[in-house]
């Protein structure tokens, strides 16, 4: 029952989250440090489970997490209440956070926010990770959408699909003369892939090994690895002839045209699904940019 959450409580737990320590939501909320440890107390005997983690700086607990997305929601619905009502600022903004993998941010995501209405006003907060790993900030309640790799819906989020983004295996002319033998057959890439340089975004990007432990069982790609963490730098970083890499297919086939990149194994692209995941609220603004990246979704994501 809501009588079991009183909100002011609520929001103290978020601004001790928010600001990392009990002085500093003390701070920003006027009170005491005092206080603010008293209605995190309070509200843990209410809910009868540890909320917080005193750490430096705090962070919540697995229930912690369900507060403290209860609490962003409730501050979400609570601004729209008052746009509705006529009672915001006629400059005041609508802040928006959203969780998205590099790739997407590169090529397709941010001509889908230019769609959203402009009258809405909204702000924009983009948080770059990997498609695997976007639900936790949304199950931590630090975004209130994300794309993500997972059908699964996060706890208190609606999930639909947006399509499959296509990676295909691709090198210079220069590297793959060098030390691919050239553009030969899948049985000759077979044989050398593994030993050869390699591009990667970071330490959990897997793609190169997962597409040569598809032509090799057993192996993975090499261990000189050159790690490129930007999805503009990765392209450029394969095209200068540091390595072999696996790249969007929207993003290669432009230096696939004009010469600058060769396929390895055009038949051997990857296809990783995405998906939208969000809270399920009656937002105006979360709904419009909803609808605006399905569409850019259907448009240039396969299937």
């Amino acid at each position: 029952m809501m009588s079991q959450l009183p909100l002011d409580l609520v929001r103290t737990l978020l601004a001790v989250v928010d600001e990392g320590t009990f002085d500093a939501a003390a701070g920003a909320l006027h009170v005491t440090p005092s206080a603010v440890s008293q209605r995190v107390k309070t509200l843990e005997q209410r809910v009868g489970r540890v909320l917080l983690v005193r750490t430096k700086p705090v962070r919540p607990t697995d229930s912690g997490e369900v507060i403290v997305r209860f609490a962003r929601q409730l501050a979400r619905l609570e601004h729209d209440a008052h746009a509705s009502l006529g009672m915001t600022g006629s400059h005041e903004t609508t802040r928006v956070s959203i969780a998205v993998n590099a790739d997407s941010l590169a090529t397709w995501f941010l001509p889908a926010l230019a769609q959203v209405p402009e009258e809405l006003r909204p702000c924009y907060e983009l948080r770059r990770e990997d498609e695997d790993h976007t639900a936790r900030l949304l199950r931590e309640g630090l975004v209130m959408a994300a794309v993500t790799s997972s059908p699964d819906a996060v706890a208190g989020c609606s999930v639909r699909a947006l399509g499959r983004m296509r990676y295909v295996p691709v090198a210079s002319p220069a590297f793959a003369a060098r030390r691919l033998g050239g553009v030969g057959s899948e049985v000759a890439l077979k044989d050398v892939i593994a030993d050869v340089p390699v591009v990667a975004f970071d330490r959990h990007d897997d793609f190169q090994d997962a597409f040569v432990r598809r032509l090799k069982r057993g192996h993975r790609a090499s261990t000189v690895r050159h790690y490129v963490p930007t999805s503009e730098g990765f392209v450029d970083a394969v095209a200068a002839g540091l390595g072999w890499g696996m790249l969007p297919e929207a993003q290669a086939q432009p230096l696939l045209d004009d010469g600058r990149l060769i396929a390895l194994a055009p038949e051997r692209s990857v296809d990783v699904p995405l998906f939208w995941q969000q809270w399920k609220l009656d937002s105006p603004a979360l709904t419009a940019v909803a609808e605006a990246v399905a569409a850019a979704g259907a448009a240039a994501l396969h299937g």
